[in-house]
């Protein structure tokens, strides 16, 4: 049976299986938002690739096995939104290697706090304020945690094994993905950067339904290609939610079978330990848990509660639509 968690203020519940207590003593925080990842110099940030992490368990499907809990004096600060993978990456990945950081969850339409951190409106971003330092780009942000011995052992996440065959899965569902949760982020009115009217709105304004593309949603800025009027994106919003998901979510349920047939166990997508793979199948994963009545495989939900319970990152659920 589920154990329901609450989530702090206005957030609704999140749920965990039992399975997933059995295997972490964490406890389910609040949420985080969304935005495309970018690169970008701010003061203090280094520029290099993901590195590797290993994984300390008794067998080769045994779950992770955390450290000791990393508390600093000034805690490290990620900015989020809560529904970006991106984003979820850098999360996920400090809750596996138990770093306690604060998170802080940006408007959509919140432009000047991260611009004053970083110069542009993006996310993640990471701050150590012991340090003055601040820095984007989630792989990057991951491989500096690791490598900073204050944060704990290196190595505790093996890196990415190069796995195409789940790549082209990912892209095999982008555009149903996207149909589905697009309109069920802003519906809700639950997700911290989608709490008030301008943060709906400036999610919709610049992300585009399927089957349009993203110049002929947004435009160019020019008066030949203006985009398309806002009253319209709204419009197709609207009926995107109420149209009926049957058809869809059959579509769904079956690339979840394929899927679960790639995962090579409950706690770890890719065969020798949990890796960089999980960090970012799990991040994008994770959004499916918005769409109701998905039929999850049971290995491939269990592999969702135990990274959620591992990571302490919620699932979505309790809000599903």
């Amino acid at each position: 049976h589920d154990v329901e968690h609450r989530v702090s203020q206005r957030f609704v519940k999140m749920k965990l299986g039992l399975t997933t207590l059995l295997l972490a003593a964490v406890s389910v925080g609040a949420f985080a938002p969304a935005a495309k990842e970018t690169v970008s110099v701010c003061r203090g940030y280094h520029h290099s690739s993901a590195t590797a992490l290993s994984m300390s368990s008794a067998t080769e499907t045994a779950p992770f096995v955390q450290g000791p809990r990393i508390i600093r004096d000034e805690l490290p600060i990620v900015y989020v939104y809560d529904h970006c993978p991106f984003c979820v990456r850098v999360r996920l990945a400090l809750g596996i290697m138990n770093v306690k950081h604060n998170v802080n969850f940006l408007g959509n339409d919140d432009i000047p706090t991260p611009t004053k951190l970083c110069g542009k409106k993006i996310a993640p971003i990471f701050e150590i304020p012991e340090d003055d330092f601040i820095m984007t780009e989630s792989l990057d942000i991951i491989e500096k945690v690791d490598q900073d011995e204050r944060f704990g052992a290196s190595g505790q996440i093996l890196p990415a094994t190069g796995r195409s065959d789940i790549k082209a899965w990912q892209k095999s569902v982008q555009v149903l993905l996207r149909t589905l949760q697009r309109p069920r982020y802003v519906a809700t009115g639950l997700l911290p950067e989608f709490q008030q009217l301008d943060g709906r709105h400036a999610f919709i304004k610049n992300h585009q339904l399927p089957p349009y593309e993203k110049p002929e949603w947004k435009g160019d800025g020019t008066d030949e290609n203006p985009g398309m009027p806002m009253d319209e994106k709204l419009k197709l919003y609207a009926e995107a939610m109420a149209k009926d998901p049957a058809p869809l979510l059959e579509d769904l349920n079956s690339k979840l079978i394929e899927l679960d047939d790639l995962v090579y166990s409950e706690n770890y997508c890719s065969e020798g330990g949990l890796s960089m793979d999980d960090v970012d199948l799990w991040a994008r994963l994770r959004s499916i848990t918005i769409i109701k009545d998905v039929e999850w495989p049971t290995k491939l939900r269990a592999y969702m509660d135990n990274l959620s319970a591992l990571g302490d990152v919620p699932l979505y659920d309790e809000m599903a639509l």
